[in-house]
C-alpha cells in the first residue's frame, strides 16, 4: 500500500480495563511504510477490524516494525503473537524500536516464558530460542533522533510506574507527538508542543486527568487528540477531540 504525506490508522483507544475498546495503538503510514505504535492483544484482529472499518487492506504483513512505548500488557501483550506470525508466516524477524530500559526486560520478563522453547517435531527435544531468533532490536535514544525507514523518532521518559517513553515521530515533513502513559506533566506537554498533532492520554489514577488537559491554552488543545480514555469518557462533551478506532487521520 502506498500513500503520500504522514497519516495513521487509529487501532484502539482504550485502557487496561476497557470492555469497549482495544488498547490504545496506531498504525503509522508514510511513503508506503507502516509502523505499528504499541501492540495490544489480539493484534491481528485489532488491525483487521480497524482496517476493514477504514476500507484499507492492511495486515500485519504490511508492517515495517513495531514502535514500543512500554511493557504494560495493554500496550505490549500482542508482541508474542505478532513475533510468532512474523517468524513462521513471513519468515523474517520483527523489528522492534524501543528505549534501552524497555528492551532490558522485553525478553526475560515478558516474552521468554512463551517463546524460549520450540519443538522442531513432536518426537524431538525443544530447541532453545532467544530474542534474536524472533526480533531485530533498534534502540531509541533520549538524546538524538533514530531513523527507521521514512520515520525519524525522538523519545522522552514519562512519569509512569515502569520505564515508559513519549514519542515525537517525524515523517513527510510533519511531526506526530504521542504522550504515552503519564501523569499530567507540563514539561512533557511543552516537549510535545512542537508537533503538528499531539495525541495525549487521559485516564484516572496515575494518569492525566481530562480537566488538566481541558484547561490548556486553546492553540494546544486545537492540535491535541485524546486516547487511553475510560469506557465512560464523555466523547461528545470533550473540548478536545477524541480519536475513534477505525478512522484514518492526517498528521
Amino acid at each position: 500500500m502506498r500513500s503520500s504525506g504522514f497519516r495513521f490508522l487509529c487501532l484502539g483507544v482504550g485502557d487496561a480495563f476497557s470492555a469497549r475498546w482495544y488498547g490504545s495503538s496506531l498504525a503509522l503510514c508514510a511513503e508506503g511504510h507502516w509502523l505499528l505504535l504499541d501492540c495490544p492483544h489480539p493484534i491481528h484482529k485489532v488491525i483487521k477490524e480497524a482496517a476493514d472499518s477504514a476500507g484499507i487492506p492492511l495486515t500485519a504483513e504490511d508492517l515495517s516494525g513495531l514502535l514500543l512505548t512500554h511493557l504494560h500488557g495493554d500496550h505490549a501483550s500482542g508482541i508474542e503473537g505478532l513475533a510468532f506470525k512474523t517468524h513462521f508466516y513471513y519468515r523474517r524477524k520483527l523489528p522492534i524500536l524501543c528505549h534501552r530500559l524497555v528492551a532490558e526486560r522485553l525478553w526475560e520478563n515478558h516474552l521468554a516464558a512463551g517463546m524460549d522453547r520450540l519443538l522442531p517435531s513432536a518426537d524431538s527435544e525443544p530447541a532453545l530460542k532467544s530474542l534474536e531468533d524472533y526480533i531485530g532490536l533498534h534502540l531509541l535514544d533520549d538524546s538524538a533522533a533514530v531513523e527507521f525507514g521514512p520515520f525519524s523518532i525522538e523519545c522522552r521518559r514519562t512519569i509512569h510506574h515502569i520505564p515508559t517513553y513519549a514519542m515525537r515521530i517525524h515523517a513527510g515533513g510533519r511531526t506526530l507527538g504521542w504522550s504515552s502513559d503519564t501523569t499530567f506533566d507540563p514539561s512533557l506537554i511543552e516537549w510535545l508542543s512542537s508537533a503538528d498533532l499531539i495525541i495525549h492520554e487521559t485516564n484516572v489514577g496515575l494518569h492525566t486527568p481530562y480537566e488538566d488537559l481541558a484547561a490548556l491554552a486553546e492553540p494546544i488543545r486545537a492540535r491535541m487528540r485524546l486516547v487511553h480514555y475510560p469506557d465512560d469518557f464523555d466523547i461528545q462533551g470533550s473540548v478536545i477531540e477524541a480519536l475513534i478506532p477505525g478512522r484514518m487521520y492526517d498528521v
